[in-house]
């Protein structure tokens, strides 16, 4: 699960805008099913090993979809081919962010969640660069449309970043500020960031400033939480505070 985490994929040959997608990972619920969250595995990971950690919680009434993301070549890894929602070159607040790459992700995820019942409450969560897709997909609901202005199609009741980042922090305020709609939407959807302030791979300072970006632009439904101690991977603790703000913002029957 680390963000760093090169897997001996074969690279893709097509072109950047047609990567294809890994295979789906699947947890039904145990119980009454009343959410669907989408899960997202950080750089070089996969779906499955994330599948057998959200097993485990103590959550009949959800459904884990864990998706994989494309294979393809990423700047930050000297152009090495592995699983990755977007290319990524430096942190930075002032690095180019493929926004191709995170439209094309993040579209894939919301057709994934939007074959769902409509009674049942969504979300999508993740970790590290899964994380950071989780939150641009908060900015897309908000704006009601991807960055490449197609209509964003599903209503998200639920974002949850572990060890993440914000991609194009600097016009998220400006792009929802515009929008009366936007404004009510941002202020509507609960967000639970989580980060150890020992993070090694994304620096805790990324995760405090997404936090601060998120609520200056609008985000009012916002938690943070940081952990001592804690490098770049998640621990039982953190994953308690998941179950238990999961929950309680949707709702949920069933938790023991």
């Amino acid at each position: 699960m680390s963000y760093l985490n090169p897997s001996t994929g074969s690279g893709s040959r097509t072109s950047r805008s047609t990567f294809e997608f890994g295979r789906t990972y699947v947890v039904k619920p145990k119980g009454k099913h009343q959410a669907t969250i989408a899960w997202l595995h950080g750089l070089g990971d996969n779906g499955s090993s994330w599948s057998q950690l959200l097993e485990s919680l103590p959550l009949p009434n959800i459904k884990w979809i864990c998706p994989t993301a494309p294979t393809r070549p990423v700047a930050i890894l000297g152009g090495f081919p592995c699983t990755a929602w977007f290319d990524v070159g430096e942190l930075s607040d002032d690095g180019p962010d493929d926004f191709e790459g995170l439209d094309s992700s993040v579209a894939h995820i919301a057709n994934l969640l939007s074959a769902e019942p409509a009674d049942v409450k969504l979300g999508i969560g993740g970790f590290s660069m899964g994380a950071a897709t989780a939150l641009y997909s908060a900015t897309c609901f908000a704006q009601g449309k991807y960055g490449n202005g197609n209509t964003y199609p599903v209503n998200l009741r639920a974002i949850i970043g572990l060890s993440g980042w914000l991609p194009g922090s600097r016009n998220v305020r400006n792009k929802i500020e515009g929008s009366l709609e936007a404004v009510r939407r941002a202020a509507s959807l609960p967000i639970l960031l989580c980060h150890g302030m020992c993070d090694e791979v994304v620096p805790y300072k990324y995760g405090e400033r997404s936090t601060l970006v998120l609520n200056s632009a609008g985000f009012r439904n916002l938690a943070f939480k940081k952990y001592d101690g804690l490098g770049h991977y998640t621990v039982p603790r953190e994953m308690d505070e998941v179950c238990n703000w999961l929950s309680a913002k949707l709702g949920l029957e069933g938790f023991r």
